[in-house]
């Protein structure tokens, strides 16, 4: 008789957790079909031709064969988006070294130097990530025109450094690569020194390589954001031949006899979104690796 109420009892929790778990894979489920639908239409619409766009109902399927491709090769021909992509990849490399470098010795100095005010000091840096980035938008503007790198006669250069320089640190990296350096043991610190290695030697010889997954992670996440970037680049790029791509994307001028190209907008869209999500196909397992790294501690 206990046996079969532990036997009944063990069907029941069996049968509450597949209930359970069915709940949550619908839920996952519905969230990924509300990703995916506009990633799907902006596909779908980047292959049709105008009649199909305007058509009513909307054509939601088209067979591969009656794709308008030439809507890609015409997006490319309503503004210069080879010499977008040239210019956010430059942008992007520069603004990605100089947050990593700035992260690697900030980390460092909270994670292992020991000064005075260094928790108080952690803090108020943590406590600036619950403001918005606009927020700081003005004063970066005021600093960079003083710097005279922001007026109507801006040079590429000027340029380059308006869009880079006021970039080149992430609070919430400083964060993620602490959290990676706090877990590293402390006697590895402590032979360093007994060896008479610098704290400068031991940085980059010791806590640099141990942190290469989540150092790899952050070289990826702010590439992207960079990549991505809109406000900023719009603001202090006087000139149309310093946009980035999401700029260029947007002042593309994709109207013609009054309306609007709505299969060619979505054909750039797609060659502006194509290059990020290749390098996250690629480069996942480096950002999950890295993410995994960092832990928590401390």
């Amino acid at each position: 008789m206990e046996e079969q109420v532990l036997y009944g009892s063990e069907k029941q929790i069996k049968r509450k957790q597949r209930i359970r778990l069915g709940i949550v894979y619908a839920f996952i489920v519905f969230f990924a079909i509300l990703i995916i639908i506009p990633f799907y239409w902006m596909l779908i619409t980047s292959v049709k031709t105008m009649t199909e766009v305007q058509a009513d109902p909307p054509i939601l399927w088209l067979q591969p064969w009656n794709w308008s491709l030439e809507n890609f090769s015409n997006a490319m021909e309503r503004a210069p988006f080879i010499n977008f992509i040239i210019n956010t990849v430059v942008v992007a490399t520069l603004a990605t070294v100089g947050t990593v470098i700035t992260t690697i010795l900030t980390a460092f100095a909270f994670a292992r130097l020991n000064f005075k005010g260094r928790d108080a000091l952690f803090m108020v840096f943590i406590a600036t990530m619950m403001l918005p980035g606009e927020i700081f938008v003005i004063t970066n503007f005021i600093t960079v025109s003083r710097f005279g790198w922001v007026h109507l006669d801006q040079t590429y250069f000027q340029a380059i450094l308006a869009m880079t320089v006021p970039f080149m640190t992430s609070i919430f990296f400083i964060f993620f690569l602490r959290q990676a350096f706090k877990q590293i043991p402390d006697e590895l610190y402590y032979a360093a020194k007994v060896d008479g290695k610098t704290d400068w030697q031991y940085l980059w010889r010791v806590m640099v390589p141990i942190a290469i997954p989540t150092i790899t992670t952050i070289t990826i996440l702010n590439a992207m954001n960079t990549w991505n970037a809109y406000i900023w680049p719009q603001l202090v790029g006087q000139r149309e031949e310093f946009r980035l791509v999401s700029n260029g994307l947007r002042n593309a001028g994709f109207e013609l006899d009054g309306r609007m190209m709505h299969n060619e907008q979505m054909a750039a869209a797609i060659i502006v979104t194509v290059p990020l999500i290749v390098v996250f196909i690629l480069l996942k397992k480096y950002i999950m690796r890295g993410v995994s790294r960092s832990g928590i501690k401390g």
